[in-house]
């Protein structure tokens, strides 16, 4: 869930971003996992779907290697794009399905929040068509 105010935009990375709508500072907590929130989904819920909605949940879900499991952002974080050099980084708490992700430096109004997919989404070659 995200936790602090943004907006949706046109992306030069990737069509549509997830934009800061706020100032953001460094060491802010940008997003954290709810459980009662955001969505656990299985592989077989997944190919349990018409082909239509498959192909478009596997575009905005990410896969924890750890647990097997699918995450399904439930808001707009789900539009965060990947960057080599992110703004944000996740934090990792031991035993958890997720953790939270914090802001890297200072986010200025107006400027996409990326992450780097290669930190936590086991199907990032998917993603990044084979970049590791």
């Amino acid at each position: 869930m995200l936790m602090v105010k943004t907006r949706l935009g046109v992306s030069d990375i990737a069509g549509i971003g997830l934009f800061a709508a706020e100032d953001i500072p460094k060491g802010t907590e940008t997003w954290r996992f709810m459980g009662d929130f955001d969505r656990l989904l299985t592989e077989d819920e997944i190919e349990s779907l018409p082909e239509v909605a498959r192909a478009n949940l596997l575009d905005h879900v990410y896969l924890h290697e750890a647990s097997g499991k699918f995450v399904l952002c439930a808001d707009n974080a789900r539009f965060m794009n990947h960057a080599d050099i992110p703004n944000t980084e996740g934090v990792h708490e031991p035993g958890e399905i997720e953790g939270y992700d914090i802001a890297t430096r200072d986010i200025l109004a107006g400027e996409e929040i990326t992450c780097d997919y290669r930190t936590f989404d086991a199907h990032v070659d998917v993603k990044l068509g084979g970049v590791r």
